[in-house]
């Protein structure tokens, strides 16, 4: 029993626990650190800044292609090809011949006109000799009418006579002698009359005659607008360029029957330019005049300076095959896109000839706070 407490230690002979350890000094932070978190926070300030100095004095977009002057090559008349003298993308001039039509057709009808036109001058020249036959006729019958008005006054003298030679207190020509007189009278009268019929028949004749050949010669006339039409379309064979370029989308090979307006190929011009779709809300500081930086997808790293042409008269949604109907009910504000023409430089043009073509894809950027130099 003593023993236990011999053994049991006063609590005041524990040994004290040991000071607690004084908390670690702080480290200096790592300069590395810092000093990258500096650049983040400083190319972050520069992002923002550019981007709102971009946002304040551009305006830019993707939708925008090199857009130029397509003319589409066709024949005027119908016909089978005989000659192709073009080859894909070949530079043309303005009246070069393309392509030559079978020239058969047209020319029979230009020989047939012709013999119609020799035909209708031989019956004019026939007209032209029945006409002096019936002036010549008319002359006669004029004559005639003035020997049978002579003869008539003759016989009306006699008659006269005779009558005051026939009274009833003289009779010095017999009654026979007297109605016989008056018989010649009556018959010169009439013969006058046949004359006159036969002269005004005579005239009606003259004009009927001339009217005929002047028929003929309103015949030739037209014959001879249609020959000038036959010759045209004989001269239509030869499918000419209608401006100089470049042919391209050539589709025509010898042989082939062709029809009116159907497209054989295309001449693309090298005078180019770009239409770019500005949003709508883009537009509010854009005027002509400013400069646009271009970046062309088919001249990496070359950056062109073009300008502020013209706006279209509408946006592209008006000028759809299919344009929006905003009155059905069913109404979702979109922005709207408006095409911009924008001209480049002549001399960016002749540098890049025939590197630059319509369809090209092109960023646009306009610098709306600046104006071109005059």
């Amino acid at each position: 029993m003593s023993t236990h407490h011999a053994e049991q230690k006063p609590l005041s002979a524990v040994p004290a626990a040991p000071a607690a350890q004084a908390a670690p000094a702080r480290t200096p932070p790592n300069r590395r650190v810092l000093v990258g978190a500096g650049l983040i926070a400083l190319a972050a300030l520069v992002a923002g800044g550019r981007m709102w100095y971009r946002s304040h004095f551009y305006v830019e977009t993707e939708n925008a292609y090199v857009a130029g002057h397509v003319h589409p090559v066709s024949s005027r008349v119908a016909g089978v090809v005989g000659k192709v003298l073009i080859d894909d993308n070949q530079i043309v001039k303005q009246g070069d011949v393309i392509a030559e039509l079978d020239p058969v057709d047209q020319q029979m009808k230009v020989d047939q006109i012709k013999a119609q036109i020799a035909s209708a001058r031989q019956q004019v020249l026939q007209a032209d000799a029945q006409v002096a036959q019936v002036n010549a006729q008319a002359s006669a019958a004029a004559a005639q009418v003035k020997q049978a008005e002579a003869l008539q006054l003759r016989a009306t003298q006699d008659a006269e006579r005779y009558s005051q030679l026939y009274t009833a207190q003289m009779k010095a020509v017999s009654k026979a002698e007297l109605d016989a007189a008056n018989a010649s009278r009556a018959s010169a009268a009439a013969d006058v009359s046949a004359r006159r019929d036969s002269a005004a028949a005579a005239r009606a004749q003259i004009t009927a005659a001339a009217s005929a050949r002047d028929v003929l010669k309103a015949q030739i006339e037209v014959l001879n607008v249609q020959l000038k039409d036959a010759e045209q379309q004989l001269a239509y064979n030869k499918i000419l360029a209608p401006v100089g370029g470049r042919i391209g989308k050539r589709t025509i090979e010898v042989g082939q029957r062709i029809q009116p307006g159907q497209q054989l190929a295309a001449i693309v011009q090298d005078n180019v330019w770009v239409t770019a779709n500005f949003k709508e809300t883009q537009l509010a500081d854009m005027h002509v005049g400013q400069p646009v930086h271009l970046s062309i997808d088919a001249l990496p790293g070359k950056e062109l300076v073009g300008r502020v042409d013209s706006f279209s008269p509408a946006s592209g949604a008006q000028f759809a095959l299919l344009p929006a109907d905003n009155a059905t009910g069913n109404f979702t504000k979109i922005v709207q896109r408006v095409p911009v023409k924008i001209t480049l430089k002549p001399e960016d043009i002749k540098a890049y000839s025939g590197r630059l073509v319509p369809g090209m894809s092109v960023i646009a950027e306009v610098a709306v706070k600046e104006t071109a130099a005059h």
